[in-house]
């Protein structure tokens, strides 16, 4: 009997310690604790910082969002709105007297509110069919601007008979005659315009100033006497064919003539006035019809309508533009080696980056991302983010270090031990190109024994991954895996020639940058060459599917939200006026070989490695079909293959936090069939 005890007891603890163990490093259901700082506002005199506090609920699987106030010294942390309803855009009046936000409280539909700063009042101000954004209040703070959809009737042919009485009929059919129909994220378009409002700040009746079957844009600039609005809107009257070609229209707000400021083929937006009214900034770029353009900084002379480029030199594109509290002084983000910076930038284009933690509000991949504000003395408020948390708030003023205010994750993450992040760069096989990437060790590595590699693989393919806080890198880094992850040929914040090279060749050579990344990281000596995984989402997903038909050194691979076929994808999707316009020559009629040759269907031949495929069934950026046909041909040739539907999921898969658990869980589950390690065998029981 008392060995029988012995035993028990020994069980006992080793599951007390196992237990701990798994406590003290990342989790799945970790991601219902975690919470981002996201929008933050600094007030005009610089003192205080609104910001949107996310958080996920457990019990509705829904991010909550609401608006929580900080002093710029650190002091006075509390919220301003919260509850189990969410609030979101908080922007203060140009007097720092009252906060305007957007909530769907009171069981109501998105509407637009303020609250009195000094006694705490709020105020519903609209009744609005449809959500408003952009909020821009007037310069004398007695009105709001913002933006709405505009509903129209719809198309119609033929006119139905009369239904007798009581009769039931099926729902009438839709007829469609827009090019752009259907979005992601919001299925089938509803027909009619986005246009802009103004609405008293006190309450009242809301009031259209644009019209026309187009739409227009924020954000919004108030000219400094209130008597107009600039938006960026294309006007033209095939602008459903060259949606980017916006231009800057200014508003009358009593007569609603529009008056063009900007005339190119490109897009332009982001107005903003100077503090002395005297200049407009803008972003922008000439479009060369190329995959990728560097966004541009633009000042145009009010007086005079003469514009000159600020960032000639600079060779990164610009993500956002604010006055410095001056008008010889901007300031501006932009991304640099997978950093987000925020600099400050004179009339002459000379550029100063003082700060270059920038952190993303999205956590669930280590994407560039980020936003700051700007007081009317230069002082200014970020999201300021970690490689071990998610972004907390940051607040600053010239000339003097920027100091974080906040520390949301330190109650989860702060006993945890996390997966670590280094650089690393290396040579790729094909080009004179050095490629830079991250590694995430698990957090008992021990450099002396070998691990599983997974490389995961960055969408867009426009895009950055940087050293960035990621909730799946970590889960797999927990999971026993070092990971690789990486800004191959074609990424961002290297330069307008990095990222134009695939310009009519994706997936190129990219896929060589990323081989000669795992040969790198496996020349250190801790990798079990036997072992190497792959996964990646939509253009991570392409080059995903395009690695396992060209190599078979993967023991296995997971193709997230992939293209598999251009052809389909560019008749499809959401973005058919991209694909054939921007990434491809020519139309899929005019060059089908061409089409043909860059998909990841043409290699389906060459296929051995077992795959699984993940994409959500509302999924309109990289369509479920693409998905299908890749599994079927799989399936087909017998190679051990798994399609994974993420049910009322568009092309963020990862949206709610559950889907979030799921697809790290189900990639997890996938590899773990082929890993032959002993973590492997464990998990499996």
């Amino acid at each position: 009997m008392r060995t029988l005890t012995l035993v028990l007891i020994v069980l006992a603890g080793t599951a007390y310690f196992a237990k701990a163990a798994e406590a003290d490093t990342f989790r799945n259901t970790d991601v219902f604790e975690l919470e981002i700082a996201g929008d933050p506002q600094i007030s005009p005199d610089g003192s205080q910082v609104a910001y949107v506090r996310q958080s996920n609920d457990i019990m509705t699987d829904r991010t909550r969002s609401n608006i929580w106030i900080i002093d710029t010294d650190g002091r006075g942390h509390r919220p301003l709105m919260s509850g189990t309803d969410s609030f979101s855009s908080p922007r203060w009046s140009p007097a720092g007297d009252r906060l305007a936000f957007i909530t769907s409280a009171e069981g109501r539909g998105p509407e637009l509110y303020v609250r009195w700063m000094d006694t705490g009042q709020v105020a519903l101000l609209s009744n609005l069919p449809t959500s408003p954004n952009d909020i821009s209040w007037s310069p004398d703070g007695s009105q709001l601007a913002f933006t709405a959809h505009v509903k129209a009737d719809g198309p119609t042919l033929a006119t139905p008979p009369e239904k007798p009485e009581g009769a039931e009929w099926a729902p009438p059919v839709i007829v469609i005659d827009k090019l752009n129909y259907r979005a992601d994220g919001r299925g089938y378009l509803e027909p009619g315009n986005t246009h802009v409002f103004v609405i008293p700040a006190e309450g009242g009746t809301p009031r259209q100033v644009t019209s026309g079957e187009f739409d227009h844009d924020g954000p919004l600039a108030w000219s400094p006497d209130g008597r107009s609005i600039i938006m960026s809107s294309n006007r033209e009257d095939d602008w459903e064919f060259n949606r980017r070609n916006t231009e800057l229209w200014s508003v009358d707000i009593e007569s609603g003539e529009m008056t063009q400021l900007t005339d190119r083929f490109g897009p332009d937006g982001s107005a903003t006035y100077s503090p002395d009214g005297s200049k407009i900034a803008y972003l922008g770029y000439d479009d060369k019809k190329m995959g990728y353009h560097n966004v541009n900084v633009y000042v145009m002379n009010v007086s005079d309508g003469s514009t000159k480029e600020l960032t000639t030199d600079l060779d990164r594109s610009v993500a956002d533009v604010a006055w410095a509290g001056s008008p010889s002084r901007l300031y501006i983000l932009y991304d640099d080696h997978g950093k987000r910076h925020l600099a400050s930038l004179a009339m002459n284009g000379r550029v100063e980056s003082f700060a270059d933690d920038i952190g993303s509000a999205s956590v669930s991949r280590p994407y560039t991302s980020g936003g700051f504000s700007v007081s009317d003395n230069g002082a200014y408020a970020y999201s300021a983010g970690a490689p071990d948390r998610p972004a907390d708030v940051a607040a600053g003023r010239r000339n003097s270090e920027p100091s974080i205010l906040t520390s949301l994750n330190d109650d989860l993450l702060g006993h945890k031990t996390l997966g670590k992040v280094e650089e690393i760069t290396w040579q790729s096989s094909v080009g004179d190109h050095e490629v830079q990437g991250w590694i995430v060790t698990p957090p008992d590595f021990d450099a002396t024994k070998k691990y599983p590699l997974i490389l995961e693989i960055h969408g867009g393919p426009f895009t950055a991954y940087g050293p960035h806080f990621s909730v799946e890198n970590q889960l797999y880094a927990a999971a026993g895996y070092v990971v690789l992850y990486t800004n191959p040929r074609g990424s961002t914040s290297y330069g307008y020639d990095f990222a134009n090279e695939i310009h009519h060749n994706y997936p190129g050579q990219d896929y060589d940058d990323l081989m000669s990344g795992v040969d790198a990281i496996i020349a250190r000596g801790y990798i079990d060459e036997d072992q190497l995984f792959v996964t990646g989402g939509s253009g991570g997903g392409v080059l995903s599917a395009w690695i396992v038909g060209k190599t078979d050194r993967f023991a296995a691979a997971v193709v997230a939200k992939p293209v598999i076929n251009w052809t389909s994808e560019a008749l499809y999707s959401d973005i058919s006026t991209t694909v054939p316009g921007y990434w491809f020559e020519k139309f899929p009629w005019e060059d089908p070989q061409e089409y043909w040759r860059r998909s990841p269907l043409s290699l389906v031949g060459n296929v051995s490695t077992p795959t699984m495929l993940m994409t959500g069934e509302s999924d309109h950026r990289t369509p479920i079909p693409e998905s299908e046909q890749y599994y079927q041909a799989l399936k087909l040739r017998k190679i051990d293959s798994a399609l994974v539907r993420v049910p009322e999921s568009s092309h963020g898969i990862a949206t709610r936090p559950s889907n979030q658990i799921a697809k790290v869980d189900n990639i997890l589950a996938w590899f773990a069939k082929y890993r032959t390690d002993k973590v492997a065998s464990e998990l499996a029981r």
